[in-house]
């Protein structure tokens, strides 16, 4: 790869073309856990909860080496690798660690917007160091590993479309670029399941329709692509085309608020699923407190014994904020759901459909901005 500053000269409009840099943690949970306690430097380790109901969060690159991946049961996993060693959450140090990476950022660029709490993006456009992007990218990489001791992937573009792309494709520990005479032909290469937005349900639709790389994806009309996709298909006829005009955004409107919980045993018994849901509405009122959140609508989400799941939604003419809005809401909510033939094994509630005086523009943790429709 030549490094070069893609961004250094005016375009034919006298503008400068976007320097887009997408920072990515490698595996950043379990990344801490082995930097703070030496004993697990080297071995197979998975963040998440050791129990039968429990998901793996991240995995070190040692336990990915035997297919364990974020979101798979910790039970799948441990019977991959017998060895694992399981680390519970420590989400408050996950946050001091990540804002100390935005820190770093910061010396760079303003325009830093947070995906999620390992990840960002950073528009280097026109920036005062004299820097290429693939310079400044290096640069950053450089103090993540010497001041925090950990690693980053780094992908480099003039949007943000191709900037994730890149910042996954020499992971871990690595960096790529692509500039805009290598676009077309990187993306009519690449597999769809790659193209940000397009998720297992997604990748299932596009092969059914013949559609499983770019080149493919490109040849399909726009027309053809909203039928089958809604609003989703014109991301997507841009993408092929490596277009993406969105701006990195350095504040974001919260959505929606939310919580729920997997439990240890389905439960099938009306006082169960009734204490439960009162459990779950508390702390979902706790965080609207946090959060200083409202919204309008209150959603319900259950997911069965069988994985299969369900949501039912309620919506407001006035706020919902208290535990008595939301309590007999979401009993109504659920008296519609039959589990008794089909127990339940978590139940969610969220918050959304926020007021127009509420809307307050901040980092949300772990929200993505753009994912599968």
């Amino acid at each position: 790869m030549s490094w070069r500053n893609i961004g250094g000269g005016n375009n034919a409009c006298g503008m400068l073309e976007r320097m887009i840099i997408h920072i990515d943690m490698d595996a950043f949970f379990a990344s801490v856990e082995q930097r703070d306690k030496p004993e697990l430097r080297g071995r197979p380790v998975a963040v998440g909860f050791d129990g039968p109901r429990g998901v793996v969060s991240t995995a070190s690159y040692e336990a990915r080496r035997y297919g364990i991946h974020s979101a798979m049961s910790m039970a799948k996993a441990k019977s991959l690798c017998p060895q694992l060693i399981v680390v519970s959450s420590d989400h408050s140090r996950y946050k001091d660690v990540s804002l100390q990476v935005h820190e770093i950022f910061s010396r760079y660029t303003d325009l830093i917007e947070p995906l999620s709490i390992d990840e960002a993006f950073l528009d280097v456009t026109g920036n005062e160091s004299g820097l290429s992007a693939e310079e400044i990218a290096a640069d950053i990489r450089q103090r993540i590993r010497k001041e925090l001791s950990l690693t980053a992937s780094a992908g480099v573009s003039y949007n943000k479309f191709l900037a994730k792309i890149a910042s996954d494709y020499n992971k871990p520990d690595g960096m790529y670029s692509i500039t805009k005479g290598q676009a077309l032909d990187f993306i009519a290469a690449l597999p769809i399941e790659k193209f940000w937005g397009v998720g297992p349900k997604t990748a299932r639709v596009m092969h059914k329709i013949g559609i499983f790389n770019g080149m493919q994806l490109r040849q399909c009309t726009l027309g053809h692509l909203t039928e089958v996709f809604g609003k989703a298909g014109e991301v997507y006829y841009k993408f092929a085309r490596g277009i993406d005009e969105r701006p990195v955004e350095p504040v974001r409107l919260r959505k929606s608020v939310g919580c729920e919980q997997t439990f240890l045993e389905d439960i099938s018994k009306k006082s169960a699923v009734i204490i439960e849901l009162y459990h779950i509405v508390t702390e979902l009122v706790e965080r609207l407190e946090k959060s200083h959140f409202t919204g309008h609508t209150l959603t319900l989400k259950v997911k069965f014994y069988d994985f299969t799941q369900i949501t039912r939604s309620f919506t407001s003419e006035n706020v919902i904020r208290t535990k008595a809005d939301i309590l007999p809401v979401a009993k109504s909510l659920m008296s519609q759901v039959d589990y008794v033939s089909k127990p339940v094994r978590l139940i969610g509630l969220s918050i959304s459909n926020p007021q127009d005086n509420s809307k307050r523009k901040e980092w949300v943790e772990g929200e993505l901005d753009f994912k599968e429709w």
